[in-house]
């Protein structure tokens, strides 16, 4: 064999094992565009809370709702940072101060969620309202032991009102607790009668209801009318 020939065989072998590795590895062929990221719809929410906090940092909803996310994905050090920012911009914003305590409890800091749960607890120690809303916002984080401990504060301010005395019932009756439910319910429909819902709940618990009938009002127009009455007759 010639060096030509030699040469033009070292060529042909070189293009062929050229196109080979082409079609093995995709040379040559167009390339496809990555497709579009696909983002969770707790991804999508935290984008646009994080664009409203850019937009205004002072907003103590944002974030609280952003660290409620984070508390979802059992990031503590981050929804603590979020909900002690929105505590700052709103110190009586009662679901922080809620989700706090729920926080520091779940990463392990018991000592510090006590001593923010006496803090809270005191800041609305002289408001029934307020008492109120904590132990609501304390019950819808799951801590039952600080939320009753506000609805008897809230009872103790206002030992006659409806709502606070069905709140407590309502409670009981979330633990299975019938017998305290029963009670608290009773003496919330005593206090205020026009609740459908409360009757409802004490007539499945098996206390009878007496349901006052609707009375006139307007006592003033049937006296006309039994005047108007008698002059005819």
């Amino acid at each position: 064999m010639t060096r030509k020939t030699q040469f033009l065989w070292l060529v042909f072998l070189t293009c062929t094992l050229f196109l080979a590795g082409c079609g093995r590895f995709g040379l040559g062929k167009k390339a496809k565009e990555p497709k579009g990221l696909q983002t969770t719809p707790t991804e999508q929410k935290k984008a646009k809370l994080l664009k409203k906090i850019d937009r205004k940092f002072e907003n103590p909803q944002a974030h609280f709702e952003l660290g409620q996310l984070y508390q979802r994905d059992g990031l503590w050090t981050q929804a603590e940072y979020e909900y002690n920012t929105a505590l700052s911009f709103n110190p009586a914003h009662r679901q922080a101060q809620a989700a706090m305590v729920k926080v520091l409890i779940a990463g392990g800091d018991k000592t510090k969620a006590d001593i923010y749960t006496d803090i809270y607890t005191n800041q609305v120690a002289n408001s029934a309202a307020g008492s109120l809303q904590l132990g609501l916002a304390f019950q819808q984080q799951g801590l039952d032991e600080q939320a009753l401990a506000c609805y008897q504060q809230a009872l103790r301010l206002a030992p006659n009102s409806a709502k606070i005395n069905r709140q407590i019932g309502y409670y009981y009756l979330s633990k299975g607790n019938k017998i305290q439910a029963r009670d608290y319910l009773s003496r919330s429909f005593q206090l205020n009668s026009n609740q459908p819902e409360v009757a409802g709940e004490l007539g499945r618990l098996g206390v009878p209801i007496r349901i006052p009938r609707k009375t006139e009002k307007n006592v003033k127009k049937l006296d006309k009318i039994v005047d108007k009455a008698s002059k005819e007759k």
